[in-house]
């Protein structure tokens, strides 16, 4: 059993073949995604009206949803991101190494830069951007404070977990 994978106009997602995809995973148009990239049981991503970008060893967890707006640059998530469960990622940039929690939402023109964290459950409103170092968090998102060391370790370190999992579910 794969993941459900289909054209949008003739475009065809490009998948490495190192990443790994839930079986009921969907990917449909203009998707390019990495090596080490796994999406998990789910996630829905959808490249129809501008190209969405996954990068290597980012994980996607159950149940996210990703799409692009066709009066927006491409949706563009960087190498080693965190998104938690259920997440909606739409129209916006989401930088190397930088963590989004579960049921968040990020909104069109949002950039989340390398090291910044999006708390789960926040709605991070259009055209925003979340600095290297901080947590956002409510509805709308505002900054809530500067992320703690271990915060910081857990962005860093949780890719490889997910991407040694993703091996796990594979084999």
């Amino acid at each position: 059993m794969s993941a459900l994978i289909l054209p949008y106009r003739g475009i065809l997602p490009r998948i490495s073949p190192q990443a790994w995809l839930a079986p009921n995973a969907t990917v449909a148009g203009d998707v390019e995604i990495a090596a080490g990239a796994n999406l998990w049981f789910g996630v829905i991503v959808r490249g129809d009206v501008a190209p969405v970008y996954i990068g290597e060893n980012t994980n996607l967890q159950d149940g996210t949803v990703v799409h692009v707006s066709g009066r927006r640059p491409p949706t563009r998530i960087g190498a080693s991101v965190t998104i938690g469960h259920m997440a909606l990622i739409h129209a916006c940039t989401l930088e190397d190494r930088s963590f989004v929690g579960m049921k968040a939402c990020i909104c069109d023109g949002v950039v989340v830069e390398t090291g910044a964290m999006v708390a789960a459950g926040a709605v991070v409103p259009p055209n925003k951007r979340i600095p290297t170092g901080q947590l956002w968090a409510g509805n709308p998102a505002r900054y809530l404070r500067a992320l703690t060391a271990e915060e910081r370790a857990y962005i860093e370190r949780l890719p490889a977990s997910y991407v040694e999992h993703a091996r796990e579910y594979a084999e």
